[in-house]
C-alpha cells in the first residue's frame, strides 16, 4: 500500500473543527480565521501561542478532544491514538473495516477490541477508504491475528472498502443482526469460547444503543439486535444456541418493549439497563455492575469518553478508547453548546477529592469525541472543571 501522509490524522487528534478537510496546511482555530498554518514539529515558537497549538481545544488538563468532523476523521486518530505503530508493540493485530453509515455493524465490531484480537475499527465509505482511513491503516501496519487466521484485516459486510494487498477475513451478513452474528463467531473463535454474557441493543433508538460499544470492547459480549417490538429471528438464533446465557437490555422499554423482555425470559437471565433518556441511559450503563461484568463507576478514578448523541458511529469509533488506556465508559452530550444537568451531576458524584496532599489522590480523565461542532470547547472546558481533583472541603466548581 503506498505511504501517504499523516496530516489529517494529526489535525484530528489536535484541532477540533478540522476533520479531515484541508490539504493546504490551513487549520482552523476557532476565531473565523483559517489562515493561520498548524504548528510544526521542530520550529520556533515565537508566533505559536496557546491557540496556535491547539489549546484548549485539544487538551487541557483533565481532557483531551479527538477532533475530527465525522466519525472516519475520529476513528482514524482513536485507532492511532490507541497504535501508535512505532514499532511492533504498538501495532495492532489486526484493524477492522465497516461502512460507516452502518453504525449497528460497527457498533457489534466494537467486539472484537476485546481481547484477544484487541482490533480498532476505521471506516470505509461508498465502497472506499477516505485519505484518513488509508493513512492510518499505513501507519498501523497490522501484524496479523492468528486467533482469525492471520487475517490482517477483518471487513464486515459488502460495503466495506477491500484493503488491497493486506490478508483479509471477510464477515458476510445480509443485514446488520446477521453481521453482529457473524462478527460474535469470529470474536468466539478467537477466545476459543462465546461469551456467556450478551447485549442486547434497541436497532432503531441509536441514541440509546451507543453506549453497548464501549461495554462490548470492554467485556467482550457481544452486541445483538432487536426491535422495539418484536426480537429477530437471527438474534434468537444465537441466544439460542447459548446454554442461557445473561442478557443485558440495553435501554427502557421506550427502546426495547417488555414485550420482548419476555421473549428474552425464556432464553437466558434478563437484566435491563435502562434509564429514561439517552443521558441517563448512558450514566446507568456506566454506574451499572453485575459482579464483573459492567463499569461500575461509581467513584473517582476513571477514564470517561464524552460523544455526541447525534453522531452514532462515533461510538464504534471511540471503543479503543474503553478497552485501553484508562478504560472508560461512554457519556452521552445532546447538544453541542450545554453539559446535561443529570450528567454534571453524575460528574459532580465521582470528582476525585483529597484531604492532604493532591499527589496522593486518584485522577479522572475524558477524551472527548469530535470537534466543536460535536461538543463545544465551552462544555469541553465545564468538563475539565467537573473531573479536577478538588480538596474536600472545597465548594463545587
Amino acid at each position: 500500500m503506498r505511504r501517504r501522509t499523516l496530516a489529517t490524522i494529526a489535525l484530528a487528534l489536535v484541532l477540533p473543527g478540522c476533520g479531515t478537510g484541508g490539504g493546504d496546511g490551513a487549520a482552523f482555530d476557532g476565531s473565523g480565521d483559517e489562515t493561520k498554518a498548524p504548528p510544526v514539529l521542530g520550529r520556533p515558537a515565537e508566533s505559536q501561542n496557546a491557540e496556535a497549538l491547539g489549546f484548549p481545544g485539544f487538551a487541557t488538563k483533565n481532557t483531551t478532544r479527538v477532533g475530527g468532523s465525522d466519525p472516519v476523521a475520529d476513528a482514524a486518530a482513536v485507532a492511532r491514538a490507541v497504535y501508535p505503530g512505532l514499532n511492533a508493540a504498538t501495532r495492532p493485530s489486526a484493524v477492522v473495516i465497516v461502512d460507516v453509515e452502518d453504525w449497528r455493524s460497527a457498533i457489534s465490531a466494537s467486539q472484537l477490541m476485546s481481547a484477544p484480537l484487541r482490533a480498532p475499527i476505521l471506516f470505509s465509505r461508498e465502497g472506499k477508504l477516505p485519505e484518513a482511513s488509508e493513512d492510518a491503516l499505513d501507519a498501523l501496519a497490522p501484524r496479523g491475528a492468528s486467533q482469525a487466521g492471520g487475517a490482517k484485516v477483518i471487513r464486515i459486510g459488502t460495503a466495506a472498502a477491500k484493503a488491497e494487498g493486506l490478508k483479509t477475513t471477510d464477515l458476510a451478513g445480509e443485514d446488520h443482526v446477521a453481521l453482529a452474528r457473524a462478527i460474535d463467531r469470529l470474536a468466539g473463535s478467537a477466545a476459543d469460547e462465546p461469551s456467556d454474557r450478551v447485549i442486547l441493543a434497541p436497532a432503531d433508538a441509536p441514541a440509546y444503543a451507543m453506549v453497548a460499544a464501549g461495554l462490548a470492547a470492554r467485556t467482550g459480549a457481544p452486541v445483538l439486535w432487536t426491535k422495539q417490538n418484536s426480537l429477530p429471528a437471527g438474534t434468537r438464533q444465537v441466544l439460542a444456541a447459548r446454554q442461557e446465557p445473561t442478557i443485558y437490555i440495553i435501554g427502557p422499554p421506550e427502546a426495547v418493549s417488555s414485550r420482548v423482555a419476555e421473549q428474552l425470559s425464556k432464553l437466558g437471565a434478563v437484566r435491563r439497563i435502562e434509564g429514561p433518556d439517552p443521558v441517563r441511559n448512558a450514566i446507568a450503563t456506566a454506574r451499572f455492575a453485575d459482579g464483573r461484568f459492567g463499569w461500575n463507576v461509581v467513584d473517582p478514578g476513571h477514564g470517561l469518553v464524552f460523544a455526541s448523541s447525534e453522531r452514532p458511529a462515533d461510538a464504534a469509533a471511540a471503543a479503543p478508547l474503553s478497552a485501553s488506556g484508562t478504560y472508560g465508559p461512554l457519556l452521552l452530550i445532546p447538544s453541542a453548546k450545554a453539559l446535561p444537568r443529570p450528567l454534571e451531576s453524575y460528574l459532580l458524584d465521582i470528582q476525585p477529592g483529597y484531604d492532604k496532599d493532591p499527589v496522593r489522590g486518584v485522577y479522572n480523565h475524558g477524551w472527548i469525541m469530535g470537534d466543536d461542532e460535536a461538543v463545544s470547547v465551552t462544555v469541553q472546558a465545564r468538563i475539565d472543571a467537573l473531573l479536577e481533583i478538588q480538596p474536600v472541603d472545597a465548594p463545587s466548581p
